[in-house]
């Protein structure tokens, strides 16, 4: 029996980066014997174990054989006599394929190191083809590590892929899945970049694969499409720090400019109801959580009027943190404005531009959330006539604390 460190740990350390977690590849032994030496069980599909008293994985090396599309029609092969060589030329790409002796030394048959000093993003092998979540991989590494490229081989091979309707086997929470990770990643733009080159993104997400080449408004910034624009929003996002709903209410708030009438570009009008419509679809076909499923279409039916919050009187500051549902929801209110943040520096030339909305919002909402619901409803002595009287009273709690006009 013989234990290699595989995957992440190896290439994570090679490129100076903090280890999250170790993995372990065990040639030359069987499930018994794992059994044996008390490790546990917890594979479903082929035996991986843990170590017990670690907790580390250790997968026995195997082959696999596709015996059917998608990425869970393939039958595993872990008999003592597989190499490791075998098991690492099933990986994807050859920066993960790289293991480690216990000894120290380095077992790179694919050239993983190479890959690595060139900053390349390279498949291993043929079978790459065989899996469509390798492609989502693929992107999500680009997104993890910017200064990388990806090799052509590996493009055209992703090509090929998509043209052979490989992808069209993803199940939604796949894609989700894969997707979420890259938006979390230091350039989630990557991610879409390497997707719209290798002709999936029209495939998992259509919507957003229609923004490109799309002209925006000329008083933005006519030297960037709405696709660029979106890209540039979510890597904002990421700059920030801000959490998953927020990156992709970012990615999906302008769906609806891809569907604008030519004869109304470049202004894009009603885009908002477009893009409520689109994100929702979205969201539903790809099974997304609720939190980030709602973000996203209050960002992109509210995106519009927080940007206007310089121009509002004080009575529609209020009608939109009311429809906002902002006194029962704040932190979700909070991460509207951190939506369009982002979509308002997400602008060439705009990233240090004063952006003022969401300090009025904020004042706003404290001015609102001063006013007594419960003494304006005591005093009243029509129960119809409480919401009105709620409302006015406020208008003139924002006016006042704003120093702006109720209407």
């Amino acid at each position: 029996m013989q234990i290699f460190t595989v995957g992440g740990a190896i290439r994570d350390e090679l490129l100076g980066l903090p280890i999250q977690d170790r993995d372990y590849v065990v040639v030359g032994a069987t499930a018994e014997e794992m059994l044996a030496r008390g490790f546990k069980p917890v594979g479903k599909d082929f035996p991986v174990f843990l170590h017990p008293h670690s907790h580390a994985e250790y997968a026995l090396a195997r082959t696999e054989r596709k015996t059917g599309h998608g990425y869970h029609s393939f039958a595993f092969d872990t008999a003592p006599a597989v190499t490791l060589s075998e098991d690492l030329a099933r990986r994807d790409l050859t920066i993960n394929a790289i293991a480690r002796a216990a000894d120290g030394s380095l077992i790179d048959p694919y050239h993983g190191v190479d890959d690595l000093a060139a900053r390349v993003l390279r498949h291993v092998g043929p079978a790459f083809a065989e899996d469509p979540v390798r492609v989502l991989r693929l992107a999500r590494f680009a997104a993890r590590f910017p200064e990388f490229t990806v090799a052509p081989e590996t493009l055209a091979m992703v090509r090929s892929m998509v043209v052979g309707g490989e992808l069209d086997h993803l199940v939604a929470e796949r894609v989700w899945q894969e997707l979420a990770k890259g938006l979390m990643e230091v350039r989630p733009s990557r991610m879409f970049e390497v997707l719209r080159a290798g002709g999936a993104l029209v495939r998992l997400l259509p919507e957003l694969d229609r923004l490109f080449g799309v002209a925006q408004r000329a008083d933005y910034h006519p030297e960037v499409d709405t696709g660029v624009h979106v890209l540039m929003v979510v890597d904002q996002s990421a700059q920030r720090g801000f959490a998953l709903p927020v990156r992709w209410a970012a990615l999906l708030h302008d769906l609806g400019k891809g569907t604008t009438p030519e004869t109304d570009l470049p202004r894009h009008p009603g885009h908002e109801e477009r893009s409520v419509e689109l994100a929702g679809e979205v969201c539903a076909r790809l099974r997304v959580p609720v939190d980030c499923r709602d973000l996203a279409l209050l960002v992109a039916r509210c995106h519009g009027k927080v940007h206007r919050a310089h121009e509002m009187t004080s009575a529609t500051i209020v009608r939109v943190l009311e429809q906002a549902d902002a006194l029962r929801r704040p932190g979700r209110f909070e991460q509207l404005l951190e939506a369009c943040t982002c979509d308002f520096h997400g602008r060439l030339g705009w990233q240090d531009r004063s952006y003022p909305a969401p300090a009025i919002f904020r004042q706003a909402l404290v001015a609102v959330r001063s006013v007594n619901a419960a003494a304006i409803a005591n005093a009243c002595p029509e129960r119809t006539q409480i919401a009105a009287r709620l409302h006015a009273a406020r208008v003139a709690a924002v006016r006042q604390t704003l120093s702006i006009p109720s209407a």
